[in-house]
């Protein structure tokens, strides 16, 4: 149920990374009703970093400038005065800010009634975002109503479990929504943008690499491009049936410790963070598994995507949690080696390798660790 709990403004960190070069221009425009806005802010990514711009709206308007080389997708929110309280209104995901394609250029922005509810004019990668969208709107109508029940339904979880179900599937069915745009509009600029989006966190190099071959030259040799070929070539190292990828990283004592000194044994290498909830909320079923074949030839390598500086809560976190298996970190966010030797952009995940040191499976939840254990270790 990944995109239960997910926008396309989630998506925004996840695309390919743009290098400063052309000028953008964005003159935007809004009426709000009875709310009176103060600030508008823009995010988006450029030559390797994250940039956060800030406008005042006067006179109903509001600007931004910058450098991009290629369509980017950028966040725009806003920011209103304070109510007769005193206290600043709460930001709404569908009424106080939207997603915009950038493109150098010339763009217009009209917010009418919400901020949200936008027209945008100059830039070709946003009309085609929009004609993505609303070919998709009936899907992510029901998801949204999925999400809805799934929040009703907190006290009963079969109820629960039967709605991640249903939103798995609609997943699937806007997942090959993404992919089918890319198929049918090969040079779109926002190619890569899709692909992202159809891959999610685990690409399938044998599904995904053919449509990517499939773009222009231009598309490929973009920054986002190039970075994305990256990822198919990760992916083709950690496909199942591979040999997992070797790396060596400090344990808890700052000893280090290689993959390959764990051989003959089946190890699940779990990719985790203490600051991760979703990550929390799993590692009771690993410890369950853990616990259950640990006598059968089957151990666990905790990899943590904690922060510089944040050793104490990595530890605080394992001892909570009971997690008695091995541990490493070289404690530098998303720039963990091995993490980016795997390809990893989103946590949980896992790799199952067998005792030769080949992957033979991977993103094992719950019950589908154990069913996996059980047929390899009876």
């Amino acid at each position: 149920m990944k995109l239960l709990f997910t926008s396309a403004l989630s998506l925004l960190m996840l695309t390919g990374i743009a290098q400063s070069g052309q000028p953008f221009q964005i003159t935007g425009s809004a009426t709000t009703g009875n709310l009176t806005i103060a600030k508008v802010y823009l995010q988006y990514q450029s030559a390797g970093s994250n940039k956060v711009d800030s406008s005042d709206f006067i006179n109903g308007t509001y600007s931004f400038q910058g450098n991009i080389d290629e369509a980017t997708p950028a966040r725009v929110r806003v920011k209103y005065q304070n109510g007769s309280d005193g206290k600043m209104l709460p930001s709404k995901q569908g009424r106080d800010m939207f997603m915009v394609f950038l493109q150098p250029g010339d763009i217009k922005i009209q917010s009418t009634d919400s901020f949200s509810n936008i027209k945008v004019s100059g830039s070709k990668a946003h009309d085609d975002y929009t004609k993505l969208t609303e070919s998709i709107k009936p899907l992510t109508a029901k998801m949204d109503d999925l999400y809805k029940e799934y929040m009703a339904a907190a006290k009963d979880q079969k109820l629960q479990e039967s709605i991640v179900a249903k939103a798995d599937g609609l997943e699937q069915e806007i997942s090959q929504s993404y992919g089918n745009f890319v198929a049918q509009n090969p040079s779109t600029p926002i190619a890569i943008f899709c692909l992202e989006s159809y891959a999610g966190m685990d690409l399938d190099p044998v599904k995904i690499e053919p449509l990517f071959q499939q773009l222009p030259e231009s598309s490929r040799n973009s920054a986002s491009g190039k970075n994305f070929e990256k990822r198919i070539q990760s992916a083709k190292l950690t496909a199942i049936g591979s040999m997992a990828p070797e790396f060596v990283q400090d344990d808890t004592l700052s000893r280090p410790v290689a993959l390959s000194s764990l051989r003959g044994k089946y190890v699940l290498i779990d990719f985790w963070a203490s600051w991760c909830g979703p990550c929390r909320q799993e590692n009771p079923n690993v410890v369950k598994a853990f616990n259950q074949y640990k006598v059968k030839g089957f151990t666990v390598l905790g990899v943590s995507l904690d922060q510089p500086g944040a050793k104490s809560k990595w530890m605080d976190a394992i001892h909570k949690d009971g997690l008695t298996w091995t541990h490493v970190s070289d404690l530098k966010y998303w720039d963990n080696a091995a993490a980016k030797l795997y390809g990893v952009r989103g946590i949980p995940q896992n790799y199952l390798i067998d005792p030769a040191g080949k992957i033979v499976a991977k993103n094992l939840r719950g019950e589908e660790l154990m069913k996996k254990l059980a047929e390899i270790l009876p």
